[in-house]
C-alpha cells in the first residue's frame, strides 16, 4: 500500500464538487514503510500546510490566534488576550512514523516558538497584590513536540470515505530556553518588576512546566482540529492507494 501524500503533504488536494488537484509539486508519493520519504515530504509540505488553505476551510497554524486563554496559577490568574503564536512554519521534522494497518501516525518536531499579545493578571506575586494589564512576549528556543494519533475511516452521507482522528496524545519538552517579558507588571515598582522578570527567566524551566501546559493544550487541540477539517474535505481514496486495509 502506498501513501499518496504524508500527513502534511496532503495539502496538494481540495474538494469542490468532487476533487481538483492543486499544485502538483506538493505531491510526494511514499510507501508506508519508507521513513526517509515520509520525513522529506513532510518537511516540504509544512510551510504550505501551516499557512492555511481557505478553499478547504483550513485555518492557518502560523500564526495561530488566541482570542482569550486564562491560566490559573498559585496565588494569581493570568489571561492572554488577542495573542498570536509564530514559529511552526519553520519546524524541523525529527521523525515521522506510520502504521496504517493499525491506524497509527506519529510526528516528532522541534521549533522556535514566540507568543505575542496582551495579558491581564490578578492576584498576588511575592506578597504584592497585582491587578494589571499589558503586553506579553514569551519566546521558546528549541521547543520539542511528539504527537501520536489513532486514526480511523468514516463514511459521509454521500458515501465518501474520509480519514478522521479518533484520539491523540502528545509529549513536549521546553528545549534550551524560555524567555518571559511582561510590561506593566508593577507600574509604581520598577525594581520589583525587574526582580520578578529575573526570577522568571532564571527559573524558566520550572515556570514553563507550571505555566505552559494550558497553552500547549490549546495549540495541540487547534492543530488536530485543523487537520480534521482537511481530512473531511479530502476523500480517503485520493490520499491512499488501494482498498481500505483491515484493522490489525
Amino acid at each position: 500500500m502506498h501513501w499518496y501524500l504524508t500527513f502534511f503533504s496532503l495539502a496538494g488536494f481540495f474538494v469542490e464538487y468532487g476533487f481538483t488537484r492543486l499544485t502538483p509539486e506538493f505531491i510526494h508519493p511514499c510507501t508506508v514503510d519508507n521513513r526517509t520519504c515520509l520525513i522529506q515530504s513532510t518537511i516540504y509540505a509544512i510551510p504550505y500546510f501551516t499557512k492555511g488553505m481557505p478553499e478547504l476551510g483550513v485555518p492557518p497554524l502560523d500564526p495561530f490566534y488566541i482570542e482569550r486563554l486564562t491560566i490559573p496559577l498559585a496565588g494569581m490568574k493570568i489571561s492572554f488576550l488577542k495573542g498570536n503564536v509564530f514559529g511552526f512554519r519553520k519546524s524541523v521534522i525529527d521523525n515521522v512514523e506510520s502504521n496504517f494497518a493499525r491506524r497509527k501516525f506519529a510526528i516528532e518536531l522541534h521549533s522556535n516558538v514566540t507568543l505575542n499579545g496582551g495579558y491581564e493578571a490578578t492576584g498576588k506575586i511575592l506578597n504584592f497584590p497585582i491587578n494589571q494589564e499589558g503586553e506579553a512576549k514569551i519566546k521558546i528556543t528549541n521547543f520539542k513536540m511528539i504527537v501520536m494519533m489513532n486514526l480511523d475511516i468514516m463514511t459521509d452521507d454521500k458515501g465518501v470515505n474520509h480519514l478522521f482522528i479518533k484520539n491523540y496524545k502528545y509529549n513536549v519538552g521546553y528545549g534550551d530556553k524560555v524567555h518571559y517579558n511582561f510590561t506593566n507588571l508593577f507600574k509604581s515598582h520598577p525594581e520589583l518588576s525587574r526582580t520578578l522578570h529575573q526570577l522568571l527567566n532564571e527559573h524558566w524551566k520550572l515556570v514553563a512546566e507550571e505555566f505552559g501546559k494550558p497553552i500547549v493544550d490549546y495549540a495541540t487541540e487547534l492543530a488536530v482540529r485543523t487537520i480534521e477539517k482537511f481530512f473531511l474535505a479530502v476523500p480517503y481514496e485520493e490520499l491512499i492507494e488501494g482498498p481500505i486495509p483491515s484493522f490489525k
